[in-house]
This record gives C-alpha cells, structure tokens and sequence, in this order.
C-alpha cells in the first residue's frame, strides 16, 4: 500500500491519512536541522509497518529540501542504528 505525505507546516508535522487516522512524525526545524522529535501511529494501524514507511518518506522529503535530519525520539533513533545505510540523511 502506497501513502501520501503531507507536510502540516502550521503544525510542524509530517503526516499520512489513512481512513479517519493519522500517522505523523512532529519535528523542528533549527536552521535546516529537522529534529524529529515524536513518531506517533494510532493503535487501529499499530503493527503493520507504518511507522517505518512514514519515516523513510519523511527522510526522502528531508533530502529533497537539502536538510538533515536529526533523530530526538526513540524510534528514530533505533531506525538510525539499524540501518546505517541511511547515515548520509541524519546529521
């Protein structure tokens, strides 16, 4: 199944609707450096993969704009240390 990322910039989120759920990733921008700070998934979408796909779309998102991310939650922190593939994206 394929989402679409939205950029909630009022809000400071990245997010999927899916159905009358969201899925998101809040963040702050400090000069470029997107510090992604929660990685929130409804429990009705829990266990289905969702919240790796959202940050791997956001990582895409990040790089397009030419910033970094930098990882401030505890699963994008995990997600950083087991794929290191992706070390270029994070500051």
């Amino acid at each position: 199944m394929t989402y679409t990322l939205e950029h909630n910039v009022e809000e400071s989120k990245y997010e999927f609707h899916i159905g009358e759920h969201i899925a998101y990733i809040t963040y702050d921008d400090q000069n470029g450096d997107m510090h992604l700070t929660h990685t929130i998934v409804p429990d009705a979408l829990a266990g289905k993969g969702l919240a790796k796909t959202l940050l791997e779309a956001v990582l895409q998102q990040i790089k397009k704009d030419n910033k970094k991310a930098v990882a401030k939650c505890s699963y994008i922190v995990n997600y950083q240390q087991k794929h290191p593939e992706a070390s270029s994206l994070f500051v």
